[in-house]
């Protein structure tokens, strides 16, 4: 039995107010919004998925090997969620032309008509994330978010 009861959500002073840990929680939070809402309004498909999607519809055609690193996500990854999104019609893959050993994807119509409904699901993922704050303060997280991810 424990020295003292457990307290979920407690959090040592050391660490309350340090931006790791701040950063972390709300990483963990906003991870766990998006895991829902694709859940409830995303037909199987999750935020990788969108990712690919986006990622094409924006740049055009790409390797599988450029989506993955483009969108952040694991090589193997990559193939996985591609495969999902072929077999529901949203992607094609193409050997390229120039070098056999890959693999060109591109969007469908499809593709881009369910991209456009992930959108209203990511939209409303990212009103819940930051409901407490104002607009004004949502403007100016999203900006200093932005610059320290821009830091090298």
């Amino acid at each position: 039995m424990p020295a003292h009861p457990v307290q979920p959500g407690r959090t040592p002073d050391r660490l309350k107010d340090r931006p790791t840990w701040l950063v972390s929680r709300a990483y963990a939070r906003s991870t766990a919004l998006l895991t829902a809402g694709f859940e409830a309004g995303g037909d199987g498909l999750r935020s990788y998925h969108y990712r690919l999607l986006a990622a094409l519809e924006q740049w055009g055609p790409a390797s599988q090997a450029d989506l993955g690193r483009d969108t952040g996500i694991d090589r193997s990854d990559v193939t996985a969620a591609l495969t999902e999104l072929e077999a529901r019609g949203f992607v094609e893959r193409r050997v390229d032309p120039d070098h056999r050993r890959r693999n060109i994807v591109t969007i469908t119509p499809q593709g881009v008509d369910v991209l456009l409904d992930l959108d209203a699901v990511v939209d409303q993922i990212q009103e819940d994330v930051l409901a407490p704050l104002t607009a004004a303060q949502r403007r100016q997280f999203i900006s200093l978010m932005s610059r320290l991810l821009t830091v090298t």
